[in-house]
This record gives structure tokens, C-alpha cells and sequence, in this order.
């Protein structure tokens, strides 16, 4: 196996152990909770995992951790599998924390039996007053000498079920005054009576994260555990229990910073809860950073990929500014979305001097960026819609669209000349009067040059449709406070501006819409169809405008 030219500090690691022979092939693994739905603080983590495997030709596996059976359910294990397939990444095979109980459990008693841990009677609580602090060390258990015969027989009776959940528990022997509270007898196993979404009731303790972790590292034969900053303090515990249990394997844990993004809420219990206090609609909201909700928005996995590996594999945790990931969006849906035109806030606009009956085609590019760009037919006539932002009462010239004497392009048509309006009793514009210049068609020979372009619609070649904007969840004047995502998410106050729904939309009729495809229209932004369409209504979701707003 060869090194690789490495981009980040764990390349260079696995660079080292392969040049000192440590390791003859790479083998990572993507160790999930299934307790919710991933966000995009995981993307990071699969990018590791299964980048690093496809990268040195090594295998990554998929394995659940699924040890806490009050907040697992088959929803999530489907769903985590769906978000990776989305990501482009597939693993080598699928494995679960309860698929090595039996082999945890070996290795407990075998701790035991080599003086290495004992059965604890200390409740939790008494447990934790005993733990010490950062400057005093801890206090022994006055269970920590028992014999090991007493033991084994107390640990066979707890995995029996002969005692409540919280009156015995296994620690291992290690040092209650090592500076590192991780190894002050740290808890191996618990008694837990709670049923499994997947083992049932078969086991009635259930080993730590600290514990099964590392040994199924081992088990599985992994070479790297890639891990956050969250492990680094564990680290010397996790080395202990392989090494202790002589596992035959030894896994090396190298541990990366978290990457947040200003004013996002992330984590997955924090999601769970503006579910569950119907802040939002659901985990695919588009307002949220959930891998569902963003792929619903209408981002695609290139930018997420893209994002994450721009922002660098670091040591430190990063707060990401919001428009660093726009940055990525936007490329990658300039590259591959369709052109079309829509208009989201009509208003009529009349060619005065145009033939009531006439309809002439023009030609609109479809895909500028790709190769092969392709084109359409639309079709101009008399009476347009035009976006009532792109007309103003008083003249301006520094407002390159329309005014009384202004001239603009419309786009793939001509140029035209505002000579007038129409209002209501309000003073509501209600209709724009132009006049078309006819020897400036666009593709003709015109040399008469304008300094604004704007779109249009022909109502008798539309389609009415429902537009979704989305800002960011969280108003702007919070978003300091969500770094880090350590306090719950009631506090913050809600944008009201983060879902707008609008129902006067026109679109270009006979496009042949689809869920796949990416669309931007043009001027307004990138969209994407939303799940909610029917045959009757087709819903667009705008994935994020073309330049730089207040944020997705």
C-alpha cells in the first residue's frame, strides 16, 4: 500500500504509520447514533470515514452505535443509510454495537478475572461525589477490592437481571487520582432494563460508549478511528481497554475539530426539539440544517462535500461564517441548473405598439455552463408579466430597469421603451405601457446597446405555481448565542421572516419539471421542486438567492 500526497494532519498520520509498517491496508469506520437524523455537523465525519477508505483503497464499514435503546428506532437507521447513499459515499459492510455484546462481555469478565475490574454497589449519584475534581483526586470505592471470585458471580447476576437498573455497575480498576477523570475507574457496564428496537430484551446490561467503542474498533479489525475533539480526553481510556483486553488489534483514535456555522442549529436533540415544539414542519425542514432538510431545500451533496473539505481538517473547532457555504452552494447549481423564467411578484406589462394577435418565438439557452447548452422555444406576444420590483414611478437613472423614458431589454426578445402607466385608486401600479423597438431583436444585427435586461412571462404560455422562500431560522440578532449549541433552542427568537409563501408565481409552461433537476430562475434565485406538489400545483422551493442575503 502507498502513501498519498495528504491535505490535512490525519493523511499525514496514516502517511507515517504506513511508512513504519505499522499498517498494511486502511480501514475506517462511520459510527453512528441512530437516535435522529444526521445534519451537516456530520458530513465532516462520513467525509473522513469513507473519503480516507476510498483514498488509500481501504474498506470503511457502516456501524451503528446503538447503545441507548430509550432513543434509537429504525427510523433513523434507514434514514442515516439514505443520507450517506445521498452524500455519494457506499460502505464495505454494516455492523451494529449489539452485534458484539456477547464478545464485550468476554472481554469484561476476562478484565475480571485478571483484577482489572470490579462490581460497584455506589449509586450513580454517590459515584459522581466521588469522581474528585480537576485539582483533587478521587475517592476509591470501598466495592474496589472485592475478590474476584465475588466478582464474577456479582456480574453474572447482573447480566441475569437479579438486580434493579442503577444498583450495581462494573468499573475498571485503573487510578481514581490520574489527573484524567477518564481514568478514575471509569464505568464499564450498566444495568439497563429498557427494550431494543433491534436485540429485544435479551440483554440486561449494557456496556459504556468507552468500552464497546474501542473494542469494536478492534474486533472489526479498524486501523483509524476517526473521532472529534469531544474524544481527546478519552483517549488514554480507549488505549487502555485495548490494550488490556489483548485484543490482537490495535486501533490508533486520531480526533478532529467541530465545524459550526454562525446563527445554525445543529444537533440532533436540539432538531428533535423545534420538531417536537412545532417550530418547524418537520426533520426536512428546508430551514434546517438537517442533511433531510437541506437536500429538500434543494442543495446538492457536491456543495456539502465541497464545503467541508474548503473549510480544512483542523485541530481547533471553527465557526463558519454562513456565506462561506452559500460559496459552495452557488457554484456547484451554477454549473449544472437549468435557465428558466419565472416571475414571483407580476405585473402586467403592455407592448402598445405590438400586433394584438401576433406571437413571435425566441430562443432561451437552457444550460450555459454545461457543454452541451441546448435551447428552447418561448414564445413574446403583447401582454407580458414583468416583477413589480423592476418598475418605479419616479425616473432614476441610476435604475437600470423601467421608468417613464427608461429603455430596457427584455430578455431574449427586444428592447423596449416605457411610455407610460396605469394605476389604481391607491396609486398601485397596475400595468407598465412600453413600446418595442422592432429592429432590435436579440440574435438580430442591433447595435443599440441598454443598460438593463430584465425577465418576463407570457401569461398564455405559464404555468401558476407556488413559491417557498426561506431565510435563516434563527433571527440575525441570536445567532452570536448559538455557537457551540450548548443551551437549549427555546430561547432564541424565531426570524418571522424565515418561511414566506408566495401564490402568484409564474413559470415557463411545457418545461417538463422534475424533482431531480435544479433550476435557476433567472434573477431570482435557485429552485428546486418541493415534495408538496401534486399534479394540479407545483411548489419550488428557492435553494438560495444568486448573490449573497441575509442567509439560507
Amino acid at each position: 500500500m502507498n502513501k498519498v500526497e495528504a491535505t490535512n494532519f490525519i493523511e499525514e498520520i496514516i502517511n507515517k504509520d504506513i511508512e513504519d509498517g505499522r499498517v498494511k491496508a486502511i480501514q475506517t469506520r462511520h459510527p453512528p447514533e441512530p437516535s435522529g437524523y444526521l445534519h451537516i455537523g456530520h458530513v465532516r465525519n462520513i467525509v473522513l470515514n469513507y473519503g480516507l477508505a476510498e483514498k488509500y483503497g481501504g474498506v470503511c464499514n457502516l456501524r451503528y452505535d446503538d447503545t441507548n435503546p430509550t432513543k434509537e428506532s429504525q427510523e433513523f437507521v434507514d434514514s442515516i443509510q439514505e443520507d450517506v447513499k445521498w452524500l455519494g459515499y457506499s460502505w464495505n459492510e454494516i455492523h451494529y454495537a449489539t452485534d458484539y455484546f456477547q464478545k464485550n462481555y468476554e472481554y469484561a469478565v476476562q478484565l475480571i478475572k485478571e483484577g482489572k475490574a470490579y462490581v460497584c454497589d455506589l449509586s450513580p449519584e454517590e459515584l459522581s461525589k466521588t469522581r474528585g475534581t480537576l485539582t483533587e483526586p478521587g475517592i476509591e470505592s470501598p466495592y474496589r477490592n472485592r475478590s474476584v471470585e465475588e466478582n464474577l458471580d456479582l456480574f453474572e447476576r447482573m447480566k441475569n437481571g437479579e438486580f434493579p437498573a442503577g444498583a450495581k455497575c462494573l468499573r475498571a480498576k485503573i487510578d481514581m487520582a490520574s489527573p484524567n477523570m477518564n481514568m478514575r475507574d471509569p464505568v464499564l457496564y450498566r444495568i439497563q432494563y429498557n427494550h431494543h428496537q433491534r436485540i429485544g430484551d435479551s440483554w440486561k446490561i449494557y456496556p459504556s460508549y468507552d468500552f464497546s467503542h474501542p473494542l469494536d474498533d478492534a474486533i472489526e479489525g479498524v486501523t483509524h478511528s476517526i473521532c472529534g475533539p469531544e474524544f481527546e480526553d478519552h483517549r488514554p481510556l480507549y488505549n487502555w481497554v485495548v490494550e488490556n483486553c489483548k485484543t490482537g488489534n490495535t486501533p490508533r483514535q486520531i480526533e478532529y475539530a467541530n465545524l459550526y456555522i454562525k446563527g445554525a442549529i445543529l444537533g440532533k436533540r436540539f432538531i428533535k426539539k423545534l420538531v417536537e415544539d412545532k417550530v418547524v414542519i418537520g426533520f426536512d425542514d428546508p430551514r434546517l440544517y438537517s442533511l433531510r432538510g437541506l437536500k429538500r431545500r434543494g442543495v446538492l451533496p457536491e456543495s456539502l462535500k465541497e464545503f467541508v473539505i474548503g473549510a480544512g481538517i483542523t485541530k481547533s473547532n471553527a465557526l463558519i461564517e454562513p456565506a462561506f457555504l452559500d460559496h459552495f452552494v452557488r457554484n456547484t447549481l451554477n454549473q449544472v441548473s437549468r435557465r428558466v423564467m419565472a416571475v414571483l411578484n407580476p405585473l402586467e406589462l403592455e407592448i402598445t405598439n405590438y400586433p394584438q394577435d401576433k406571437e413571435e418565438e425566441i430562443l432561451l439557452e437552457d444550460y450555459p455552463k454545461k457543454k452541451k447548452k441546448g435551447s428552447r422555444k418561448y414564445y413574446f406576444g403583447k401582454n407580458l408579466l414583468i416583477e413589480k420590483e423592476d418598475f418605479i414611478k419616479e425616473p432614476n437613472p441610476k435604475f437600470y430597469r423601467l421608468y417613464v423614458g427608461a429603455e430596457v431589454r427584455l430578455k431574449g426578445a427586444y428592447i423596449v421603451k416605457c411610455t407610460g402607466f396605469e394605476e389604481d385608486e391607491n396609486g398601485n401600479v397596475t400595468k407598465v405601457l412600453c413600446e418595442y423597438l422592432p429592429e432590435t431583436k436579440s440574435g438580430s444585427e442591433c447595435t443599440k446597446k441598454v443598460k438593463g435586461t430584465i425577465h418576463w412571462i407570457n401569461p398564455k404560455h405559464a404555468e401558476k405555481v407556488e413559491v417557498r422562500l426561506f431565510e435563516n431560522l434563527i433571527d440575525e440578532s441570536c445567532a452570536e448565542e448559538v455557537e457551540g449549541q450548548e443551551h437549549a433552542v427555546s430561547g432564541y427568537k424565531i426570524n418571522p421572516n424565515s418561511f414566506t409563501v408566495l401564490n402568484n408565481c409564474y413559470i415557463e409552461s411545457n418545461l417538463n419539471i422534475n424533482s431531480e433537476e435544479r433550476y435557476q430562475f433567472i434573477r431570482n434565485g435557485y429552485f428546486c421542486l418541493d415534495c408538496d406538489s401534486t399534479l394540479d400545483k407545483k411548489v419550488f422551493n428557492r435553494t438560495i438567492t444568486l448573490k449573497e442575503t441575509k442567509k439560507i
